[in-house]
């Protein structure tokens, strides 16, 4: 079927846009990378001559599917779409398709796309006023949705899983790209339900409610989260790898945060450094169960890694994991020592503690050949996509949840070092950091430009960390308050198969 559109460029983007949509992707990637390939070389002349000046759907199609690619397209080509006076043509305001089109190009824009920061404002109030009666309900409903989730910002199952009842109620769909989507995504579930059940036993085993009363206990809503970084069949094992691990992690938060005493944090803090069955002895017992899983975990992904001979990358799992316990040590000797840092003390500690650097760096050791060791020491060093990821997470988490935090005893937020140090109020605190999350996704955008740092497997997952953000945190803090529409995505991702 692809080959039978192979020399009609328009027909060929709009395929791939429904396959990427429909997240059956993954299975195309090689023929996607070949037909982007020749549809880059020959992009000024589809964006200048073939395509007609009122095709603002095309062009934005052509320009998003490109810069997703890795291919540095200029944004320039929609100044074709402007008046004399330089605003965008009235003509364009009913074009719903072309301004969804248009909405969804913007979140690939870099620093220094200004026509794309012009043309999101104007794609969204238009988008927002459009006549329903005008549109087909499945065009209205993909504005609704897009308008709360920009596609690069979502999680591609989640989205797939919204899509394709949608798709189906297209009268031009295709039946046989419809069924296997639907077939990819029972078939995928059904996996990612075994691989759950293997881990919620691992979790029974270690008696979280009982042994750590105080520590949130949300094993599924882990999975959810790793099953965002990659949900690919065979990422088995670094789901597996990583559900642990962030598991594990999110009680070390708890215990740092809002359990230990800083006496008994000195004592965990030095055990985790020396990293040594001896260092339990020492510490109270909670701390000393937790250790011991602890250690027991990092045993467990040292014998998974031993049978690929890919043994050396635990190394770089504990340097990130040593490296985030002191972090966590230092926020909570502020906390207990009742110390207002400065916004310059704050915000290199508050990335590390985001725990984003130790999860970009766990999450490539499960990983295949496409990781070698210049992946890993590129991904602890000083590397922009993974710091714009720790920021996306620590800005949208301090403005969702800085209440919450205040409220359960934590150390500050940067929304009240923004109020207290730069005199703002709390909304305008609030709009500052959002402006410092646009920024971090224009990084994270020019990280993909070719030629990259590391391979395109490996740059997703960091991309698709920040997109875990967005969709958890774009309107309140719905991994705390997981009853809220994070158990609506569990339930759709994990536990109701689509209707063939």
């Amino acid at each position: 079927m692809l080959a039978g559109v192979m020399d009609k460029p328009s027909r060929m983007l709009h395929w791939i846009d429904q396959i990427q949509r429909l997240g059956i992707d993954y299975h195309f990637e090689s023929e996607i990378d070949e037909q982007l390939e020749q549809i880059h070389k020959s992009y000024s002349q589809l964006v200048h001559e073939d395509f007609k000046v009122d095709d603002l759907h095309m062009v934005a199609l052509i320009f998003r599917l490109l810069r997703q690619q890795g291919y540095n397209v200029s944004s320039e080509v929609l100044n074709k779409f402007k008046d004399s006076e330089g605003n965008f043509q009235e003509s364009l305001i009913t074009d719903a398709r072309g301004l969804l089109s248009l909405y969804e190009a913007c979140h690939l824009r870099c620093h220094g796309d200004s026509i794309l920061d012009e043309a999101l404002p104007f794609a969204i109030a238009h988008l927002e006023s459009i006549d329903e009666s005008k549109v087909s309900t499945s065009l209205a409903k993909q504005v609704k949705h897009a308008l709360k989730q920009p596609l690069r910002r979502g999680l591609p199952r989640l989205e797939a899983r919204r899509y394709i009842p949608l798709y189906q109620e297209e009268p031009s769909h295709d039946e046989v790209l419809l069924a296997l989507a639907k077939l990819d995504f029972n078939l995928l579930q059904e996996q990612h339900q075994k691989e759950l059940g293997k881990i919620t036993r691992w979790w029974k085993d270690i008696d979280v409610p009982r042994k750590f009363p105080f520590a949130r206990d949300r094993i599924v809503e882990m999975f959810f989260w790793t099953t965002g970084v990659y949900f690919e069949p065979e990422f088995a094992m670094g789901r597996d790898i990583l559900t642990r691990v962030i598991s594990l992690t999110s009680i070390l938060d708890d215990i740092y945060d809002v359990y230990g005493t800083l006496e008994e944090l000195t004592l965990l803090t030095e055990a985790i450094q020396k990293w040594d069955v001896d260092a339990v002895d020492g510490l109270p017992e909670y701390m000393q169960a937790y250790y011991k899983e602890f250690l027991r975990l990092y045993e467990y992904i040292e014998n998974q890694l031993a049978t690929k001979g890919r043994s050396y990358r635990l190394i770089y799992a504990k340097e990130v994991m040593k490296k985030l316990v002191r972090a966590y040590y230092q926020e909570a000797k502020w906390f207990h020592t009742n110390y207002i840092p400065t916004l310059e003390e704050y915000m290199p500690l508050q990335l590390i503690t985001t725990g984003y650097g130790m999860l970009a760096t766990t999450s490539l050791v499960g990983m295949g050949d496409v990781v070698t060791k210049h992946a890993l020491e590129w991904s602890i060093g000083d590397c922009k996509i993974v710091k714009a990821a720790q920021t996306i997470c620590r800005l949208m988490d301090d403005v969702s949840s800085h209440q919450f935090e205040q409220e359960r005893g934590h150390v500050v937020s940067a929304v009240e070092l923004l109020m207290k140090y730069h005199g703002v109020s709390e909304q305008e605190a609030g709009e500052e950091l959002h402006k410092g999350v646009i920024d971090a996704w224009k990084d994270t955008n020019e990280e993909f430009l070719r030629p990259t740092a590391v391979p395109m497997p490996i740059l997703t997952r960091m991309l698709n960390f920040s997109r875990v953000m967005d969709v958890l945190y774009s309107d309140g803090d719905n991994y705390t308050h997981s009853g809220t529409k994070l158990k609506d995505y569990v339930t759709l991702l994990f536990v109701n198969p689509l209707p063939m």
